[in-house]
């Protein structure tokens, strides 16, 4: 692994973000690379999508990040934010990741995830540690995180699509790994 390898993996709802950045995270912990963070995965009710739990990768700890029928002050279209859970699961397993795990992972730095500062100052610290990190990142969002993060000059942004998802995981391997510049 090259120490300091910035990828944020961009693209629109649905195109694959957390597939590509899982299948990923299954190669590299099939290496031996503890890899830490978390991710987000949709709730769905038969086949519609009514909220997203966050998960702490490494401790499988969950809880809901938000849903149509929360009442929130923050609100995402039609999903209310938990930010407490947002800082219990998400906000701790980066900072677990960024003292204790060999890859980073944050998925995803979105509408939902910028709404808290803990958010926000867990994702700075985990960019600036000389660690490989791999985040997803919310396509059309003007959030001056996200701005800040697509502008850094050590972070390489790539862009799944139905088409690429299944060929994006190696090709961050290969970043990762140096083998493809």
């Amino acid at each position: 692994m090259i120490k300091g390898t910035k990828i944020g993996i961009t693209g629109l709802p649905g195109a694959g973000k957390t597939y590509a950045l899982v299948k990923v995270i299954e190669m590299l912990e099939g290496e031996g690379v503890n890899v830490g963070g978390m991710i987000t995965e949709p709730i769905l009710d038969k086949k519609n999508v009514v909220g997203f739990k966050i998960i702490n990768w490494i401790t499988k700890k969950e809880d809901v990040l938000s849903h149509i029928k929360f009442e929130s002050k923050q609100m995402v279209g039609i999903y209310g934010i938990n930010v407490e859970a947002l800082e219990t699961i998400g906000v701790n397993a980066i900072n677990e990741a960024v003292m204790n795990s060999d890859v980073i992972i944050i998925d995803e730095v979105g509408k939902m995830e910028v709404g808290s500062e803990k958010f926000i100052e867990s994702v700075k610290k985990a960019i600036d540690v000389d660690k490989p990190l791999i985040l997803t990142l919310h396509k059309k969002s003007r959030n001056p995180l996200l701005q800040d993060i697509r502008r850094r000059a050590d972070m390489r942004i790539l862009e799944v699509t139905p088409i690429n998802r299944n060929l994006l995981p190696y090709k961050i391997i290969k970043i990762l790994k140096g083998e493809l510049l």
